[in-house]
Parts: C-alpha cells; sequence; structure tokens
C-alpha cells in the first residue's frame, strides 16, 4: 500500500441538498444508510452517512450535480417496496440492481466470415497492455468474442488476479510461451505452442509472465462478459482440486506434446481432441486438425450452432456455397453457419486448424456428389 493511501482514512462522495432534514429519512430509512454525522444541530448543512461501502456528504448548497447511485442487492424486491429506479429529494437517480445478475446467452447471429491476417485489422491495446485483433467482426450479435492477442516484449505481465463471468472461455498458445497460475490448480505453469487451457467461469487466475512475440486465441462467450479483479485471493492457493467443480465445468490443461491423434469429422483429415467437450459438460469442444494421406476436396455442411476456425500453420483454400473461395494461411480465421456447404482444397503438408464448436456434439453431413464453384 502506498504512503499516500496509509494517510488517507476515508473518502467521501458529495452530493447537493435542498433541505438536509428532508433528505435524511429518504436515505437512512428507505435506502438503510446510517447516519455518521450532522451539522450544525439547529439548522443541519452537512450530513455525512455510510454503508454498502459508501461514504456519502449529503451537503446544502454543493454544486454538484445530483448524480446516479447504483445499489447491487442480492434481491432488489427487498428495498424501497420493489421499486427499482427512485429519485431522492435531492435529485440523486436511485437504481437498484441484481448482484450477480445472469448471464445472458445471445441468440446467434449466423454469418459467413472469413478474417485474413493480410487484411490489416488493427491491434488495440487493451487490459493489461495486451494487444487485441478481432477475428469475428459483428461477433455473431454477441455470441462469441474470438481475439487474436500478442504480447511483443518478453518479461513480466502487469496482470492481477482476476477472474471472468462467461459461459465458456478458451486460451489456445499460438506462438511463444507464457507463465500462469490458476485457482486450486498448484503452482504456476508454462504454456507453449500448441498447448490451451479453458477458464471456467469464475476462476480465479492470473498472467505473470510471457515470451518475446507470445500470441494466444481467446474465445469468450458470449462476447462481452465481466472481469473482475479479485484483491483478496493470492494465487497459487494452499489447496489443489484439480477436479473443482466452477458452475458445471472443470479446468483443464491440454499439452500438445503429450496429445493422441485421431480420426477427425472431415475425411483425409486427423485431429487431436483437447478434452474441452468433457471438461465443459458438452459446452464446447476444442480440436487442433491436420490433413492425412490424400485430398478428399469433401463437401460438407454441418448443424452446430458456432464453429470457428483458426489456421495455424501451412495453406488451404477454403471454398463456401455462393461465397466463392478464399486462399487462406496462418493467421487467418472463418466461420461457417449451419448449414452451410464448404469444403477445403490445396492443403500444405503442414497445415494446422485450429476448430472451436459451441456445442460439442454436433452433425457433419457428406454432400457427396456436390461441387462448388
Amino acid at each position: 500500500m502506498s504512503a499516500s493511501a496509509d494517510n488517507v482514512r476515508s473518502a467521501e462522495f458529495r452530493l447537493p441538498s435542498k433541505d438536509v432534514r428532508e433528505d435524511l429519512p429518504f436515505y437512512t430509512k428507505t435506502l438503510g444508510f446510517r447516519l455518521d454525522m450532522i451539522y450544525p444541530a439547529d439548522d443541519p448543512a452537512v450530513a455525512v452517512l455510510s454503508g454498502y461501502g459508501v461514504r456519502l456528504r449529503i451537503e446544502k448548497g454543493a454544486p454538484e450535480s445530483p448524480g446516479t447511485l447504483r445499489l447491487l442487492c442480492i434481491d432488489p424486491d427487498k428495498v424501497a417496496s420493489g421499486q427499482r429506479v427512485l429519485t431522492a429529494p435531492n435529485g440523486t437517480r436511485i437504481e437498484l440492481e441484481q448482484a450477480e445478475p445472469e448471464l445472458v446467452m445471445p441468440r446467434t447471429e449466423h454469418a459467413y466470415i472469413v478474417r485474413r491476417l493480410q487484411d490489416n485489422t488493427p491491434w488495440i491495446i487493451g487490459r493489461a497492455g495486451m494487444q487485441y485483433r478481432d477475428l469475428v467482426p459483428g461477433r455473431l450479435g454477441g455470441s462469441i468474442i474470438a481475439s487474436h492477442i500478442r504480447i511483443p516484449d518478453a518479461g513480466p505481465v502487469p496482470d492481477m488476479v482476476h477472474y471472468h463471468t462467461v459461459g465458456f472461455q478458451l486460451i489456445f498458445c499460438y506462438r511463444g510461451w507464457v507463465r500462469l497460475v490458476y485457482e486450486d490448480q498448484g503452482p504456476p505453469f508454462i504454456l507453449k505452442a500448441g498447448d490451451c487451457v479453458i477458464q471456467p467461469p469464475e476462476i480465479r487466475h492470473r498472467v505473470l509472465e510471457a515470451s518475446e512475440n507470445l500470441q494466444v486465441i481467446e474465445i469468450g462467450v458470449p462476447a462481452e462478459h465481466v472481469t473482475t479483479i479479485d484483491h483478496e485471493m493470492e494465487l497459487p492457493t494452499d489447496n489443489i482440486n484439480p477436479d473443482k467443480d466452477f458452475s458445471g465445468q472443470k479446468f483443464i490443461r491440454h499439452e500438445a506434446d503429450k496429445a493422441i491423434w485421431g480420426p477427425w469429422r472431415l475425411a483425409g483429415f486427423e485431429a487431436r481432441d483437447t478434452g474441452i467437450s468433457a471438461a465443459t459438460a458438452g459446452v464446447a469442444s476444442v480440436m487442433v486438425a491436420r490433413p492425412k494421406g490424400r485430398e478428399a476436396a469433401q463437401v460438407t455442411s454441418h448443424d452446430c450452432d458456432i464453429l470457428f476456425s483458426f489456421v495455424m500453420e501451412g495453406a488451404m483454400t477454403l471454398h463456401g456455397e455462393g461465397q466463392g473461395a478464399h486462399a487462406l494461411t496462418a493467421g487467418d480465421a472463418f466461420v461457417v453457419p449451419p448449414g452451410h456447404k464448404t469444403s477445403i482444397t490445396d492443403c500444405s503438408e503442414n497445415l494446422e486448424l485450429l476448430e472451436v464448436a459451441l456445442p460439442a456434439q454436433f452433425e457433419t453431413s457428406d454432400h457427396e456428389g456436390t461441387r462448388l464453384a
């Protein structure tokens, strides 16, 4: 804690008042604040109240606007007779909200999307100085965010212990390495290129250190989700519980050099399963696929709600019904909506595809005899 923080005893928000005696019953009886100080006694001009981690100074004639005070409640209906929006006598707007609102999963707005690295999508500076490139413009109506994230310089990362209120979140190390630590998962570890983890809902974690030119692919569902700093928890935790349940999901770390390759859903490819389908109880699957044997040029469609792919290595051509052909190379991404016919051709020997599917279980249909222009 800084020297100035040691010196400051408390902090107040000042709100204007026309008549302090009129405001007091509203703040104390209706909202439940505690009166700490009032003066002068014969004609009060200042009242200081506290509650819910906030200290308010109601001051007659103060020049500020009345402002808005938001109260986050376990049950807003038990405050102020169930009213959700009130106006105090001094004009301050009071909003009563759920302290932990339910996670809203927007309906997917399906679209055929191709995002190429060579199109020079801008890199945006985000949290902890990380640089973000959006891989799914429009974010399918807010149902998913896919980001290509990089940290150019090696060394410690100015991150804090935090968690995300999400339905699903993947961290896939694409280039370099990153040192991470997670709640109840033991000491910090290195996530290398080709490795990945899922961050179950609200698991506390921290990014500690990155290699030069670290690059990761991060998938979050829904697109807009809250990141909360946990100032109390220290990582690593004393407890180790690899099977801990986080809102129905478990933490899992997949290491590429321990992976087992097997058949994939498309002919002419093999894939390694990251185990994420089982860890999320079917919320999502994450596979890495590569060509095996003779190219099949198979025309297929699927019934998956969200099917996102990222070209990790090599080159290929993606043919889409009514979309023409797109020559793709490392760093490119695409989304194929359900029911849309596609095929993959011109695969280089070193092609590797990262595929993320939500939900994990879906059907792929083979349209034998179909050709895409």
